[in-house]
């Protein structure tokens, strides 16, 4: 980012990034904010960096770390090529689905989530600063509870999930409704940007780019229902030896 503006300086003269006029500034800043974004197909980093995080430094990288590229992005995406940004978006939307499918760590998968889901934004942003502006601030609400009812629990892997119940059964049934929310499940809450996303692609007649977005949402909603269905409809292997937490008293 840095360097677009330094090269921007160069060819206008003055400090002023949202007015860049040096192609290879607006290349630069594009390939600089998707990377920060974590958008396909500079993503590598963000699965295996949070994966090596806690819970809680995860929740902040998917969520407060996000704002600054997405303001920066929001300010000069008519100065960026906006077939790259939708080139991208696609792109994400389709490795997060297929990237969680065979992940059983759930940071890897809340990582490749991650990734789906800013490419519902980085696709819409050129189209409606508004809708991109309504999916962040969508995820970044149902990320958090989720995150933090990862953190009460412990839970790191599926297998976990199996256990959860012995926890609370309350907070249980809340982590289940919130993982089918982020799959856009409706009548859920993560389904309403998702919707309006794809009914403004629709307005402005791009009908193969709204198929492919929601074609290629099915496939992170199935590994939601998975994470969904190991949550709530199965048990352990290997029956708990211990007294359910929460019938305890406190």
């Amino acid at each position: 980012i840095l360097f677009a503006s330094i090269m921007n300086a160069q060819t206008t003269g003055q400090w002023n990034i949202l007015q860049l006029e040096n192609p290879l500034a607006q290349t630069l800043l594009t390939v600089a904010l998707a990377m920060k974004l974590g958008l396909a197909p500079t993503h590598f980093w963000l699965p295996e960096v949070l994966q090596g995080t806690s819970f809680k430094t995860t929740l902040i990288i998917i969520t407060w770390q996000k704002l600054a590229p997405t303001t920066l992005m929001l300010l000069t995406w008519n100065q960026t090529s906006m077939l790259t940004i939708t080139t991208m978006g696609t792109l994400s939307v389709l490795i997060g689905g297929l990237g969680g499918l065979n992940q059983t760590q759930l940071r890897k998968i809340i990582a490749f989530s991650s990734i789906a889901h800013l490419g519902w934004m980085a696709t819409i942003i050129t189209k409606s600063n508004k809708l991109a502006l309504l999916n962040l601030t969508m995820y970044i609400l149902i990320s958090t509870p989720l995150m933090l009812s990862l953190i009460f629990t412990s839970m790191k892997t599926t297998q976990d999930l199996t256990t959860t119940w012995t926890t609370s059964p309350l907070l249980t049934t809340l982590t289940m409704m919130t993982l089918l929310s982020l799959g856009g499940l409706p009548p859920l809450t993560g389904f309403l940007p998702k919707w309006l996303t794809l009914e403004e692609l629709l307005t402005q007649n791009m009908t193969p780019l709204a198929t492919t977005l929601a074609v290629t949402t099915l496939l992170s909603l199935f590994f939601y229902m998975r994470l969904s269905y190991s949550l709530s409809m199965t048990i352990a292997p290997n029956p708990t030896k211990i007294t359910s937490k929460w019938r305890l008293k406190t």
